[in-house]
């Protein structure tokens, strides 16, 4: 809780993360209420990594650095509310796509959503150099995907060329603990399929676990997280940071889970740096 805030149950809402089981703050609340109320921006440009429908993907191109960023929502909702972050980059000369991919819920989960983040790295880039970012939900999925070359050889979505880089914003790092916590309304049971398919597919799509195995994905990655995230707990990215020993954790004070992406925001212009440093690299 943010301090001195009064603790207010969320009621369920068209927000991507309602439905939540969690009291948050009113700060809390009122942070989430203000970024998600962006109004939404449409890209100049549109593509396609595949024939699926969802396999499409918002871009503001230019010769700047590529940014690939994947949107959160808890696997459930669609990339509309990352679109003001996505110009914002834009403004600041990167080049950014978008993608959408089968939803949680919907026509996707396990395997279609992770079958369409692969695709769609393995497709958008083109061989252009980038770097992979995401919030929440899509920090989990960026982070995977940068763990795709610890994967089994024989799994569809093993790559010997993962992402160059990965800036994780306020990820869920870690599965088993989102399981436990519930988070969501235990939204990474249903992202799994439920219970019983905990067992055999958690360890091909938990990025902790996969990095727990092998010390490192190979790949430079930063976690960004606020200290005061309600949402997602900072443990999982400290964990996370703990266990990788390649990757670089910025915990930010006062800072909630929709910050990170408010553009203007100093949270946003610390992700901003982060990303330059990384494109650098």
């Amino acid at each position: 809780m943010t301090d001195g805030a009064t603790a207010a149950a969320h009621e369920t809402g068209d927000g991507p993360n309602s439905g939540r089981r969690t009291a948050v703050s009113d700060a809390g609340l009122e942070e989430e209420r203000r970024v998600l109320a962006l109004a939404p921006v449409a890209p100049p440009a549109r593509g396609r990594y595949g024939d699926h429908p969802e396999q499409v993907y918002d871009l503001w191109p230019g010769d700047g650095p590529l940014v690939i960023l994947l949107h959160g929502g808890f696997w459930r909702y669609d990339r509309t509310h990352l679109t003001p972050l996505a110009a914002h980059l834009a403004g600041h000369g990167f080049a950014v796509a978008l993608p959408g991919f089968r939803l949680s819920g919907g026509t996707g989960g396990y395997p279609e959503t992770f079958d369409d983040v692969a695709l769609a790295l393995d497709t958008i880039p083109g061989g252009r150099p980038y770097v992979l970012a995401g919030h929440s939900s899509g920090g989990h999925l960026a982070l995977w995907a940068g763990a795709r070359g610890l994967l089994p050889p024989e799994s569809p979505w093993f790559t010997a060329e993962p992402p160059p880089a990965v800036l994780a914003l306020a990820p869920v790092a870690d599965l088993t603990a989102t399981v436990r916590d519930g988070l969501s309304d235990d939204a990474a049971l249903q992202l799994l399929g439920g219970p019983g398919h905990i067992e055999d597919r958690l360890p091909l799509t938990d990025p902790i676990t996969l990095v727990r195995t092998a010390g490192t994905t190979g790949v430079p990655t930063v976690l960004l997280h606020g200290e005061a995230d309600e949402e997602v707990p900072p443990a999982q990215s400290t964990a996370y940071a703990t266990a990788h020993a390649d990757a670089e954790l910025l915990l930010l004070p006062g800072t909630g889970h929709y910050t990170p992406i408010e553009p203007g925001a100093e949270a946003c212009r610390t992700m901003i740096d982060a990303l330059k440093r990384l494109s650098r690299d």
